[in-house]
């Protein structure tokens, strides 16, 4: 049997968790709070994304430009004044839970999402709030969702600004009112999919794709036509059942390479994340996500290469056709997926230059293709591996360790494990450097698989075996962060910022000879671009997943970021993982002499504990049903990683509405849905009790 963290960690993984107890961020549901906005607003096109690259002042699109490499030419703030930079002004939200948005500024206005997919429009030179629109998601919806309600951002377009939300909407605002233009159900209602990524608009369409794919879903993306909200086209990632026939040529050549009655599980393949976008080559790139459930031996039993799990796929934006792809993990069988960023530039390699497609993937291995046919240039992993021995590029395949397959009985130890290599945290290339940065971590897994598998509707579908045994060097492993800096040319390392922590944001890079990053202790941090050298540093009360940002108002750059926790590795916390201070979900820009005043982080919390006295079998009941239930929102061990509340400082009102808000849902509104469903009132008490027992534990040092 599992005991200590890794069974927590796996319990996480086997079942859907608690829906967490945020609080409300006070904006009038469906509704905008509108103030008025002088001159055109988010006047963005075709012509003016595609020269983006010059455009210093602005950041227009996800990663700045089509390209994705989250670099700024500007060069106001560098490496030699640096030292005078400053918090110049901070929005701030009433809820802990995180984001992981990326800002866009266009002309002196930020756009961006908060908690709970709320929408803003801020003056990027004053953090003046323009306006606010709340798309009234299904709060419930969280349970359906891997972790939390955070979303990675918008896209603006010909003056509307577009976002997805966690129940699955793609939603069109009018960027100087902040009224809805448009929305659209992109996903069906009766399953679980989810929204996580930011769209792209690529050709007047908003490409989007989808979560959820442990949860038994089939991947796909859509294009929707950014004027009307029309669906222009839809590529399916897996095909379905081959008896309702195929949507294109694209899904009866990927069936040929699935065994078994897959289309029952939904497959998985999700785009949750990452496109990029060659307006020369007229050329849309899609990364594809894992195999739900993970194991292909029960996914697709007889093997195959499972197309287009963890793919590189080329798509017309027009329609949607399918040009090529590159598949990095056939036949995926360890939640690798490739939907991490793909950066493109060009390189000169052996001589001759190539237009470049570069991703550091979740599996650890850092991928240079032929971005005009999706040839293999070179593949190199960054953290240590053990799934496979090397890429072969005679072929483009890894070369598998068959030893460390899945085990039934015993677990197989494997580097990385399901939180990966590189997966949130937003890489940067810097074409003055040459050099990738890409946010690496170090962690393993041990990975087995049941002997009977039973696949449930609605809930987690991992196949992950949790009466094996516990592979060896599992259990005391210390999981790694460092900051790399990856030469793309070479594929090898050229130095790194090793961190005391595992989670750290997305980076940014400037002309300035600028590396930015928000670290996992709480802090902002700039680095020398060329030798990794500390500039400047500042505590900021919070991690940052998300990358910053650079824009330009007024003549004056700033460096922005969204900050507060999120991610699988926060919401688990865990009492290792995040500091211990956690302020609100904030977006902070700074500037040279920049004089603003982050508040004090909030004091000591003081226990409020009910005479609550239970059997020791009553408590072993209550543990396991939190282990089950609550603990994916609220933590391992009871230790919040800061996203949402920590139960164990539960206020005297909120132990006497207990039964009320777990059973009734009295607080869904703020994201805390009824478990009714699954739980009795007598197993309510025994969670309640276990909570008090745990926090009279913290109050007598025990913890």
């Amino acid at each position: 049997m599992l005991h200590g963290p890794f069974r927590y960690l796996l319990t996480f993984l086997l079942v859907a968790g608690m829906a967490a107890c945020g609080r409300d961020d006070g904006a009038p549901q469906g509704e905008s709070v509108p103030a008025p906005v002088q001159g055109s607003v988010a006047d963005v096109d075709a012509e003016r994304l595609a020269q983006a690259a010059n455009d210093a002042n602005n950041w227009m699109t996800h990663g700045r430009t089509y390209a994705e490499e989250r670099y700024s030419p500007l060069a106001l703030i560098d490496e030699h004044n640096v030292r005078t930079l400053g918090l110049a002004w901070y929005w701030e939200s009433d809820s802990t839970m995180g984001t992981e948005a990326t800002p866009l500024v266009v002309d002196g206005v930020l756009y961006s999402t908060s908690t709970w997919n709320l929408l803003h429009a801020i003056d990027a030179a004053t953090g003046e709030e323009l306006w606010t629109y709340d798309p009234a998601i299904d709060r419930d919806w969280i349970r359906y969702t891997c972790c939390g309600t955070a979303n990675r951002g918008v896209a603006v377009w010909e003056g509307r600004v577009y976002f997805g939300t966690i129940d699955g909407r793609l939603v069109a605002v009018d960027a100087a009112t902040g009224k809805l233009a448009w929305e659209v159900q992109t996903t069906d209602p009766t399953k679980p999919y989810s929204i996580t990524g930011a769209p792209r608009v690529v050709k007047g369409k908003a490409v989007i794709g989808n979560s959820g794919a442990e949860f038994g879903v089939r991947g796909y993306v859509t294009a929707y036509d950014a004027a009307s909200g029309e669906q222009a086209w839809r590529f399916y990632i897996v095909p379905g059942n081959p008896a309702d026939g195929y949507e294109s040529p694209a899904m009866e050549m990927a069936a040929a390479t699935w065994n078994g009655e897959w289309w029952k599980y939904g497959g998985g393949g999700t785009a949750w994340d990452s496109f990029s976008f060659d307006p020369d080559l007229d050329l849309l790139y899609i990364g594809t996500g894992n195999g739900s459930p993970w194991s292909r031996d029960i996914r697709s039993p007889g093997g195959g290469d499972n197309l287009f799990l963890c793919s590189i796929i080329a798509v017309r934006p027009d329609d949607g056709e399918y040009v090529w792809h590159y598949q990095a993990v056939p036949g995926e069988n360890w939640d690798y997926n490739c939907t991490q960023q793909m950066t493109l530039t060009e390189l000169e390699i052996g001589g001759e230059k190539r237009k470049v497609l570069m991703q550091a993937a979740k599996s650890g291995f850092f991928y240079v293709l032929d971005r005009t046919n999706g040839e293999l240039i070179s593949a190199n992993n960054f953290v240590p591996v053990t799934w496979a021995s090397h890429v072969d590029l005679g072929t483009g395949r890894p070369v598998e360790i068959e030893e460390n397959l899945y085990g039934v009985e015993e677990g197989k130890r494997v580097a990385p494990g399901p939180m990966g290599a590189h997966v949130w945290h937003s890489m940067s290339y810097s074409p003055d450097t040459g050099l990738v940065y890409i946010p690496a971590r170090e962690d393993v897994w041990s990975y087995s698989r049941p002997a009977n598998y039973e696949h449930k509707e609605m809930s987690w579908n991992i196949s992950l075996n949790p009466d094996a045994a516990v592979a060896e060097g599992v259990m005391d492993f210390v999981t790694k962060g460092y900051l790399l800096a990856w030469d793309p040319i070479t594929n090898s390392e050229k130095w790194r910022i090793n961190y005391e922590r595992d989670w750290n944001g997305g980076v940014l890079t400037t002309a300035g000879n600028l590396l930015v990053q928000g670290a996992a202790d709480g802090r902002l941090a700039i680095y020398r671009a060329s030798d990794g050298e500390l500039l400047w540093d500042m505590p900021i009360q919070t991690g940052a997943t998300a990358a910053p940002i650079s824009y330009a108002v007024h003549g004056e750059q700033y460096i922005a970021i969204a900050a507060g926790w999120s991610g699988a590795v926060p919401i688990l916390g865990g009492g290792g993982t995040t500091p211990t201070h956690n302020a609100p979900m904030r977006f902070l820009a700074f500037k040279l002499g920049g004089a603003a005043k982050l508040p004090e982080p909030a004091g000591g919390r003081a226990l409020s504990l009910p005479d609550f006295d239970a059997s020791d079998e009553t408590l072993e009941q209550g543990s396991a049903l939190y282990v089950e239930i609550c603990q994916t929102c609220h933590g391992i061990n009871l230790v919040s990683g800061g996203m949402t509340p920590d139960l164990r400082y539960m206020s005297s009102e909120t132990h006497e509405q207990f039964q009320a808000i777990v059973l009734g849902g009295s607080r869904s509104a703020q994201g805390m849905s009824s478990f009714a469903d699954r739980l009795d009132s007598g197993q309510v008490d025994a969670i309640h009790a276990f909570i008090v027992s745990e926090a009279r534990r913290l109050m007598d040092g025990r913890r």
